[in-house]
């Protein structure tokens, strides 16, 4: 485990991955949490695996050597951990609600939402970007989506500080008890939305029926908490890890503040450049498996990986330098298939409201590169701070 993830792949994983791809792109390791995986490290491997039906994200196709994050019932009832026709009857009521119109409804108010958070903090002392900003836009997003009442939208961010960075100290029972608070919380923001709904996404979804079938008490819950969960995460990095990379690459960033048109496809570079999550949900083979030609029996863990397939040379030239205008760009940041992720057009919502206030006020980096501080996890990859200093 240590030779794989350890400090040096927290600090800088692509190394690792191109030595993996370099192997012959599938691995058998042993995972932090100590568990057996085989890891899947090249593009065309990476995106097949996306889209193959023979490998399963549901759980019960989990052999007796998977140790997985242990969730309620009902926080584990979406649409990441279901295969058809579960995912397809999902997806479906889920689809007539999550909308681009909706989506693209909240853009004013996101834009504004940058606007504000970026105006509060100083000139000219550090800021950390992450606390600062990167953590409540997307907060604020996802709360007024969902109809999260304000006061109760910070509360999240703990939890998800206890389960993703836990502090060495923390006591034992705390990431348990995280997901107990996230699952009591969720449960009584349904009730309220059921007894008093409103213009958000939650309510509708409340409300959506197709002929006689609906969502389930479980499934409105679990929905909530992907919601909350992956469009919270991965956003804040990707406004951290997007920052930090421009700052690391002067002439691509200079490109881009004399070029602001360039943006949409900045975001798309960045996204791929550096994704916040590193690997897609574990799948199990529901039969023994071909993979880069190696027999994978059936039950085994897969874990597919998508910063690595985003940095794989024989699809992307040069891909371990930023390029702002690299075109085509097919990156598998927001996965394929069927499992392609619903959020992805609010995040480029998000990061370009994001990215044009940070542009327009000006930032340079506060401290030297070497003295960052990395999640300490092989899963999600993202900055604990990020110091900035602001024009």
């Amino acid at each position: 485990m240590s030779e794989l993830f350890g400090r040096a792949f927290h600090a800088d994983p692509y190394p690792t991955y191109a030595r993996l791809r370099a192997d012959g792109g599938i691995r058998q390791v042993s995972t932090p949490d100590g568990a057996a995986a085989w890891v899947v490290t090249r593009y065309d491997d990476v995106r097949a695996g996306l889209a193959d039906p023979v490998l399963s994200v549901d759980r019960s196709n989990a052999g007796a050597g998977y140790r997985g994050f242990a969730l309620p019932p009902a926080l584990d009832a979406n649409l990441l951990n279901l295969d058809p026709p579960d995912h397809t009857r999902l997806r479906t009521l889920i689809a007539g609600e999550f909308t681009p119109r909706r989506v693209q409804a909240l853009a004013p108010a996101i834009t504004a939402a940058a606007d504000e958070l970026l105006a509060a903090l100083p000139s000219g002392s550090p800021v950390d970007l992450i606390a600062g900003f990167a953590a409540p836009l997307p907060l604020r997003v996802i709360g007024d989506l969902l109809g999260v009442p304000p006061a109760d939208r910070t509360r999240f961010r703990g939890w998800t500080t206890t389960l993703l960075t836990p502090s060495p100290d923390q006591p034992p029972t705390a990431a348990r008890d995280a997901v107990v608070a996230m699952h009591a919380f969720l449960v009584d923001l349904v009730a309220a939305k059921r007894a008093d709904p409103g213009p958000d996404l939650l309510s509708g979804l409340i409300a959506v029926r197709d002929d006689e079938d609906r969502l389930s008490e479980a499934e409105l819950v679990s929905m909530a908490f992907l919601a909350l969960w992956a469009g919270y995460e991965n956003l804040v990095h990707l406004i951290g890890n997007g920052v930090h990379a421009l700052l690391s690459a002067p002439d691509q960033l200079a490109d881009l503040r004399a070029d602001e048109s360039l943006l949409p496809r900045a975001i798309e570079e960045l996204t791929r450049y550096d994704q916040p999550l590193q690997w897609a949900i574990r799948r199990f083979p529901t039969r023994e498996l071909d993979i880069a030609g190696v027999e994978v029996p059936a039950g085994d863990t897969v874990l597919l990986g998508i910063a690595s397939a985003n940095h794989d040379d024989a699809v992307f030239d040069n891909p371990d330098s930023l390029q702002l205008r690299r075109d085509p760009n097919p990156h598998l940041s927001y996965g394929h298939g069927i499992h392609r992720s619903f959020g992805s057009r609010l995040s480029q919502v998000e990061a370009t409201a994001a990215f044009t206030a940070l542009l327009a006020r000006g930032f340079a980096l506060a401290v030297a590169p070497d003295a960052l501080r990395w999640q300490p996890s092989f899963r999600n990859r993202g900055l604990l701070e990020l110091p900035i200093l602001l024009g």
